[in-house]
């Protein structure tokens, strides 16, 4: 291998081309991790393929019932080692996602303190009231308590790559399942062997976990496998369809995280500098390649010359460069298929009419930040998740005009408006249609705490993260219990 950050977490040579099932060891094959910055090498991971899942489903099916039986302090203790070990690793942690994600540092740096969070977090689950005593006759006693799945398949995306596979991975571990990861193969290390290390260290039985970096083919394994009871996936919403159709047929619990063309509205009271900060967050945060990114900016007329004058000055003051070696703002998107779909859709989007008022246009992988005007609904770019550095300006008159085109999709992620008056802004909420909702801040926001999840295109209705864990990752069995069996008349 020709780059890598150095420590003792991923310092050694134990995974360099191989896959994790509880110990390291060869692929199906072999892949390169570039660094999109620069495109070196930075090292090869083993991916699996659909025998090699289907070999760790039913390994992982085996260790599950040893797991989930012991003591619930000794689950609790292994979340705990794994995240004392995170935070001993902050430095090389941040260096990985920087350098294979294209993450500028703050980001990445962010990413792995909400990722330690996660851990505590899930530590605290297997303490917590497991169900409820349910009303009954005399000399009965009825409960519904929770029990883990079984084995959960998480299929994890390149842009928050470490944080989205562990806000699945640690709280399903914690309650009593095993996990069969598959990171995306292009953050397979930060997203993947990260977490593969850290429980290794902390102890974790043999076989609980399994991380199987691969393609499309080890994804569909870990739909159709009868060892696995649950598919947490996040990614995009037409790769979303694809994993909730094919997991359906074997009638398997299914959780979508998907995409979002998210709304940021700007009201006519609304401090005008703090505004533009908040819409610049949102859109230009790691290149716009987020979920929750701020795909549209709804400002009321009278104030929306101002704010893209304003606006226009922020994105050319910000710079563009490689995070890794320059203290940049932006740095490149994530491989060339993606700065093309960008590309595309500000082509269709200027032949409809829309004018580019700053950026728009790349080197390499690096793409300017862009804000893009006159975006009428029949423009591609308002109903198009772009994740690439564009901001979509788009006027409005009224309040009822702004909650028709934040509704105006198909998607339903992340809602954000700016104002100084809430009980508007609480008003507005209460008919805008998304599944997370923000007055007075953008639309990028997760805490581990809270519960996380879209509507429509943007998921299947289901959250993770905070009191949804045990929702997501566990089934009610409802248990009664008798002194003595009755006699039956029959």
């Amino acid at each position: 291998m020709n780059v890598t950050p150095s420590s003792r977490l991923l310092g050694d040579d134990v995974w360099h081309g191989r896959i994790f099932t509880g110990s390291w060891c060869n692929g199906a094959s072999e892949a390169e991790v570039k660094e999109p910055a620069s495109g070196k090498r930075l090292a090869r991971i083993g991916m699996a393929d659909g025998a090699l899942v289907a070999a760790s489903a039913k390994t992982a099916f085996e260790a599950q019932q040893e797991w989930a039986a012991l003591p619930y302090d000794e689950r609790a203790a292994v979340l705990r080692r794994a995240a004392r070990l995170a935070e001993e690793s902050v430095e090389e942690i941040v260096g990985w996602i920087v350098r294979e994600s294209g993450s500028t540092r703050a980001k990445a740096a962010f990413e792995t303190q909400v990722t330690v969070k996660a851990l505590h977090e899930a530590s605290a689950l297997p303490s917590r009231s497991a169900g409820e005593v349910l009303p009954s006759g005399p000399g009965r006693l009825s409960l519904a308590r929770r029990r883990p799945l079984g084995v959960v398949g998480v299929i994890s995306p390149f842009n928050f790559p470490l944080y989205l596979a562990m806000r699945a991975v640690a709280p399903a571990l914690s309650l009593g399942n095993a996990v069969v990861l598959k990171p995306d193969p292009r953050t397979a290390v930060c997203g993947g062997f990260v977490i593969a290390r850290l429980f290794e260290m902390a102890g974790l039985p043999n076989g609980v976990l399994h991380v199987l970096p691969g393609d499309g083919a080890a994804g569909a394994g870990l739909t159709s496998d009868p060892h696995v009871a649950m598919i947490q996936f996040t990614g995009s919403t037409n790769a979303g369809r694809k994993v909730g159709e094919a997991a359906g047929r074997h009638l398997k619990k299914v959780s979508l995280e998907l995409g979002g063309k998210n709304s940021l509205i700007v009201l006519d009271d609304a401090d005008l500098d703090r505004a533009v900060a908040n819409t610049a967050w949102g859109a230009y945060l790691h290149q716009g390649q987020i979920c929750m990114a701020t795909g549209r900016v709804l400002v009321q007329r009278a104030i929306y010359e101002r704010f893209v004058e304003k606006l226009v000055a922020k994105a050319s003051s910000l710079t563009v460069g490689d995070p890794a070696t320059d203290d940049v703002a932006l740095g490149p998107l994530i491989n060339g298929t993606q700065r093309d779909h960008v590309t595309r859709v500000l082509d269709a989007a200027q032949q409809a009419g829309a004018r580019v008022e700053a950026g728009g246009s790349f080197r390499d992988l690096f793409f300017e930040p862009t804000v893009l005007t006159g975006v009428t609904k029949e423009n591609p770019a308002f109903s198009e998740e772009i994740f690439g550095p564009v901001a979509v300006v788009v006027p409005f008159d009224t309040d009822e005009e702004a909650i028709a085109l934040a509704n105006d999709t198909e998607y339903g992620l992340a809602i954000a408006i700016v104002t100084s008056n809430v009980g508007r802004a609480l008003r507005m909420g209460e008919r805008l249609r998304s599944g997370l909702l923000h007055i007075n801040d953008q639309t990028v926001n997760d805490e581990v705490i809270n519960p996380f999840g879209g509507v429509g295109a943007s998921g299947n209705g289901t959250s993770v993260g905070g009191p949804a864990n045990w929702e997501e990752f566990t089934q009610w069995q409802w248990l009664t219990v008798k002194g003595e069996a009755p006699l039956y008349p029959l």
